[in-house]
């Protein structure tokens, strides 16, 4: 009965030690979160919203993450994820909504947009690598692991997007 006991603190142990290193290395993550999902939603608001609920379902699935060293690709993923259902889910509202969106809209200047509209044009995997390439400053290699895609596959993708992007420009 110690014994059980003494196992039990053990475990409680290992499962708070998890628990800090799991948000120590969120907590690290947490600006490159913010800029991805502000550079695919363009709101301050609605970004933190994104990196909130990204939060969330990371430490849900946190049992699910094999490697610790896939860390960043996995979070990064599981953002821009949560990113496209936000996108779904403000196609869906209403027009009264969408107007409001609109006036706030003309204040930007015409440039950015301009390519606001173009990358909103392009095809999403296209799309993906680009914002991950140029908003992010990440590598083909790195881009390939968070979207568990061939390297050769991201460099296509990311030559196509950039030919869509001159192409609505």
């Amino acid at each position: 009965m110690v014994g059980n006991t003494m196992d039990e603190v053990r475990l409680a142990d290992v499962a708070l030690m998890d628990e800090e290193a799991f948000f120590e290395r969120l907590y690290v993550e947490r600006r490159k979160m913010y800029a991805i999902a502000f550079s695919y939603l363009g709101t301050e608001t609605d970004a933190l919203e994104v990196v909130q609920e990204a939060s969330c379902r990371a430490w849900m699935k946190r049992k699910k993450l094999k490697d610790e060293q896939a860390f960043t690709p996995w979070l990064i993923r599981i953002t821009i994820n949560c990113c496209m259902d936000e996108l779904r889910r403000k196609k869906r509202m209403f027009p009264a909504e969408r107007l409001a969106e609109e006036a706030a809209q003309e204040m930007k200047s015409n440039e950015r947009i301009d390519l606001e509209w173009a990358m909103n044009r392009m095809k999403p995997k296209y799309r993906h690598v680009v914002i991950l390439k140029y908003y992010q400053d990440m590598t083909t290699a790195q881009i390939a692991m968070v979207l568990n895609k061939p390297e050769g596959t991201i460099k296509t993708w990311l030559r196509e997007g950039l030919k869509q992007l001159r192409k609505y420009l």
